[in-house]
């Protein structure tokens, strides 16, 4: 007889040196298909094949462990699902774009660049332009050239660590393709589904009895964020290269070089980026785009661009979450026609009602649509929309559906005018439109009066309380928020803190309800441990003041340090107290809007109980210090009077760079004031104070002299 290789013999006789040999033979083999396939795009074997190759290497591993390491493909492709994605901070923040819709607003913005950088009319600046694709954006990290690291943008601090499901996205290398690759290379680019497989994906979906996925977009970052990394690879997601994050060595000082860079490394890059000279240029390449759109294969929604020049690029830095040097200029949303069959009122978390029209579904855009915005009172009565009227929709930024007018010619016999509910259809509270004490003219929403005693405001405020940027407790969405506020298990925050030791007293225990089982309700229980510590600006905005947003948070977070800071400045604020106010007004980015949205809140007594409810159960935790070994980082900077050699925009982006705080106006906490040609009272109060003054060039002295 003759003998048999080792690839036919069974695993369960194999002995330990023969599958020790055959562990290594299959894994160089699978790794080897993993290239042609994830790399080249020219697989050599079946899917049937490979998965084969595959089991029999998982079933060895199975039954001899300890040949598994750090390489195994086990731990790449097939990881056995967690309970959630581990978070990961970008190295250098992954910021959104600012958008235009109008040609007028792309070339305000080449003129706001040219203003910040000081440039003639006539000097040169180049602009890179390329199609915005829709799909989720994913920053990839390369150490020595080897893919190290593969994160989602999330909120452009941190991310969710995706690296197993990213290895398995053909269009990324898992090695550059470079001899002497940078010691650090961090590439990023934009996941997505062409439209034909995202047709084949959702064939299979309704084949297996499940619903269909609403739109490309969603398909790409759903199958990116799956648990089990096998799913994702059997998802056919592309890749396309646009940018970077750190780099140890840059190969190129323009956006156009770092791009080809980026195509010579192995990725994929579009090939309709356009270097343009001139506004008319940028509009002619985005009109060009625009007109190809619908035989690219793929979703895009809009021309993105940027500042060619990485050396301005640095110069004009950022402002909130967005890069002054670039922009993001949308197509004009698709639109479509139906008829509204009813009108409802939507009560948010801060009391505003929002009508809803009620469509006949339609599909805009590739996606379903059966609601549309309406906006607010005003709006609804100057459109004059009502029951029964055929109206035209489109998708704002092809995203938020929107009734853009009647068709008056189809509107039935004997239609009446919508009349807005003067009383909130939640909780019976009257319904108003407060004047605005800066401008003497009524609010164009209407508000519920009824404040926490209001069901909708308060489970809208409890959803946002646990969402995702907030204190993000897993097994505690909206559903479960909208049943356990019925049932009277938490009306207030700090209810879900407490949940866990009432249901321990209870008689009627969780576990023991219709959906739940011990499991599950004391995975709850652990979640919500874990959220006992909270980043302070999570805990700031999971507080749903109004205007006080992601970025506002933040820079609350930075300025103060602590959550009992700023509380007791919002309380000495709320009392009247106008250098409270004052310093509220003076945080870099904040202004008076969100200032007088704080001294509300803090005014308020039932927010009060509810803030010692909650700091009873919660601690909220000072951010990260910067880090910068700066002479100035940490410090609170105030530039007043005329700057010669930079302008007040730069100067600020280079202090905020360095890790100091950029207030507005002088203070007892300011460190140093940096005064021009002209300072005045800024100046004045400096000395009174006797605060650390200095000219421009004391300020590059003392930072070294950096731009």
């Amino acid at each position: 007889m003759a003998r048999r290789r080792v690839s036919e013999i069974p695993v369960e006789e194999l002995g330990a040196g023969e599958a020790a040999r055959e562990y290594r033979r299959l894994g160089e083999e699978i790794a080897a298909h993993d290239r042609r396939y994830y790399q080249d795009d020219a697989p050599t074997i079946t899917d049937a094949d490979y998965d084969a190759l595959r089991l029999r290497y998982e079933a060895i591993e199975a039954r001899f462990p300890q040949f598994a390491d750090g390489g195994s493909l086990t731990r790449t492709v097939g990881a056995a699902p967690s309970e959630k994605f581990a978070k990961r901070r970008h190295a250098v923040p992954m910021l959104s774009l600012g958008k235009a819709y109008t040609d007028e607003e792309v070339a305000e913005f080449v003129a706001r660049v040219r203003r910040f950088l000081r440039l003639a009319e006539d000097a040169p600046l180049d602009f890179t332009a390329e199609p915005k694709v829709d799909g989720l954006s994913l920053s990839l990290r390369y150490e020595a050239g080897e893919l190290v690291a593969a994160t989602t943008r999330g909120d452009g601090t941190e991310g969710e660590d995706v690296t197993p499901n990213a290895r398995t996205v053909k269009d990324i290398p898992h090695r550059l393709k470079a001899a002497s690759p940078p010691a650090v290379f961090e590439v990023r680019g934009e996941i997505y589904l062409t439209h034909a497989d995202f047709a084949l994906i959702n064939e299979r979906q309704v084949a297996a009895g499940k619903p269909p996925i609403a739109n490309p977009r969603n398909g790409a970052a759903g199958s990116l964020r799956q648990l089990d990394p096998s799913v994702t690879a059997s998802r056919p997601l592309r890749f396309l290269a646009y940018g970077w994050g750190e780099v140890s060595a840059m190969p190129a000082r323009t956006q156009s070089g770092m791009i080809a860079a980026l195509a010579e490394l192995g990725f994929r890059t579009n090939p309709l980026m356009r270097l343009c000279r001139t506004p008319g240029e940028m509009l002619e390449q985005y009109r060009l785009i625009e007109a190809e759109r619908a035989t690219l294969g793929y979703d895009i929604d809009g021309v993105v661009y940027k500042v060619d020049d990485i050396a301005l690029q640095e110069r004009l830095g950022a402002v909130s979450r967005e890069p002054r040097w670039a922009l993001a200029h949308k197509f004009s949303a698709e639109k479509a026609t139906t008829i509204v069959d009813a009108i409802e009122i939507q009560v948010g978390r801060t009391g505003a009602l929002t009508p809803v029209a009620k469509l006949r579904p339609v599909t805009v855009g590739g996606v379903v649509v059966s609601n549309a915005t309406l906006h607010n009172e005003e709006e609804i009565l100057r459109k004059d929309v009502r029951v029964g009227d055929t109206v035209t929709i489109q998708r704002a930024g092809d995203v938020i559906p929107q009734v853009l007018g009647v068709d008056l010619d189809k509107r039935p016999e004997g239609s009446r005018p919508y009349e807005f509910p003067i009383t909130c259809p939640a909780c019976g509270s009257s319904a108003v439109r407060e004047t605005n004490p800066r401008t003497g003219r009524l609010d164009a929403v209407r508000r519920c009066t009824g404040g926490l005693v209001c069901p909708a405001q308060a489970v809208e405020r409890l959803k946002h309380f646990v969402s995702r940027n907030a204190f993000d407790i897993e097994g505690l969405g909206g559903q479960r928020i909208d049943e356990f506020y019925r049932e009277g298990l938490v009306t207030r925050p700090g209810d879900i803190f407490t949940l866990a030791e009432r249901d321990r007293r209870s008689l009627t225990k969780l576990e023991n309800r219709e959906g739940w089982g011990r499991t599950s309700a004391q995975n709850l229980f652990a979640a919500i441990e874990a959220r006992r510590r909270i980043g302070l600006d999570r805990f700031i905005f999971a507080l749903g003041i109004r205007h006080v947003g992601e970025t506002n948070a933040r820079l609350l977070a930075r300025h103060f340090g602590s959550f009992e800071a700023l509380r007791e400045v919002g309380r000495r604020a709320a009392a009247g107290d106008a250098e409270a106010m004052a310093e509220l007004t003076a945080i870099g980015g904040v202004g008076e809007v969100v200032a007088e949205a704080l001294v509300d809140f803090f005014r308020e007594a039932h927010n009060e109980e509810m803030l010692d409810e909650l700091l009873a159960q919660v601690t909220p935790v000072p951010l990260e210090a910067v880090s910068s070994d700066s002479p100035v980082a940490g410090k609170t900077v105030v530039f007043t009077g005329s700057l010669e050699r930079i302008t007040r925009e730069e100067a600020k982006t280079m202090a905020e760079r360095l890790g100091a705080k950029v207030a507005g106006s002088v203070s007892a906490k300011t460190d140093i004031v940096v005064a021009g040609p002209g300072a005045g009272s800024k100046l004045k109060k400096a000395a009174e104070l006797g605060l650390q003054v200095m000219d421009e060039e004391g300020w590059f002295r003392l930072v070294g002299g950096q731009e």
